[in-house]
């Protein structure tokens, strides 16, 4: 039986079409630039808010063939007796800090998935993780590819070994965007990333951790997603997904919005915090 927690809180059942992962065309993005102005960093923390959440530039493309990481086996001598834990966005914020409490615990093996594979090396030493703990593991959760290939590498790394944990944790945040950034799929970035490129690793995930015993499945939620807080129902913009009219038009660029109405990088990422936990919740229902 697989466990499915929400972290934060969990929205009612929400059913994403298959179509929407059918590869799409390529097309030519611009760079885009997100401000630093007004980002406070903290001298008490390992590691600065920018860093968590947002990139100061993004390619036009955010995954290419020659990204695809060589598979590593041979995984389950390293496992051992341990718990086989994947987190993504393991390389900065509550990712990392959560990768290094579990792998200091010495119950846990630890999948750092993430999208800088040598960052993810370099921040795992910095924090003390203890060595044969961890691997790191290329994942670009804006491409629905490197999504497969992600997948495709860690079941060859593991083997017949199932899967314990899953936290889905990465995240982007870029509420003062003008105009909408896309994932190689033609998503939108904040939904694409936060939620489509999630939302296919569960999928692909499912049923190789229902061979675990006591399997949990956590995807990292947000109370801006709540209308019912002070900071999802206080804080403009609020959530809200209409009635899905962008899903249902493809979600696709030129679209950028659940609801279909025009981009607003703040809604964009509490709308996808709510498709998270919208998730999790009907996930619940049909395994637990």
């Amino acid at each position: 039986m697989v466990r499915f927690t929400p972290c934060v809180l969990a929205a009612a059942a929400m059913l994403t079409t298959a179509e929407a992962f059918a590869p799409a065309a390529t097309t030519q993005r611009s760079l885009t630039s997100v401000s630093s102005r007004n980002i406070v960093t903290s001298s008490n923390s390992p590691t600065i808010l920018s860093d968590m959440l947002t990139q100061t530039e993004l390619p036009a493309k955010l995954y290419f063939p020659k990204d695809k990481e060589a598979a590593k086996y041979l995984g389950g001598v390293k496992i051992g007796s341990r718990k086989l834990t994947v987190i993504t966005g393991a390389s900065s914020g509550l990712g990392l800090n959560c990768a290094a409490c579990l792998a200091k615990t010495g119950r846990h093996f630890v999948v750092m998935a993430v999208r800088d594979v040598e960052k993810g090396k370099r921040v795992a030493k910095e924090f003390g993780m203890p060595e044969g703990s961890y691997v790191v593991m290329k994942l670009e959760l804006g491409s629905l590819q490197s999504v497969r290939d992600f997948v495709s590498n860690l079941k060859a790394f593991k083997s017949i070994r199932p899967v314990d944990n899953l936290i889905c944790n990465a995240a982007v945040y870029k509420p003062t965007d003008p105009e909408p950034a896309w994932t190689d799929d033609g998503f939108e970035q904040s939904m694409g990333i936060n939620h489509f490129g999630h939302f296919l690793l569960t999928n692909l995930m499912v049923d190789d951790m229902a061979k675990a015993k006591g399997a949990r499945m956590c995807i990292v939620g947000s109370i801006t997603g709540n209308t019912n807080t002070v900071g999802g129902g206080l804080v403009y913009p609020q959530a809200d997904l209409g009635k899905l009219q962008g899903f249902e038009s493809g979600a696709r660029e030129p679209i950028s919005m659940a609801d279909g109405k025009p981009f607003f990088g703040a809604k964009a990422y509490k709308d996808s915090k709510v498709c998270n936990m919208m998730t999790v919740s009907e996930l619940h229902r049909r395994y637990h």
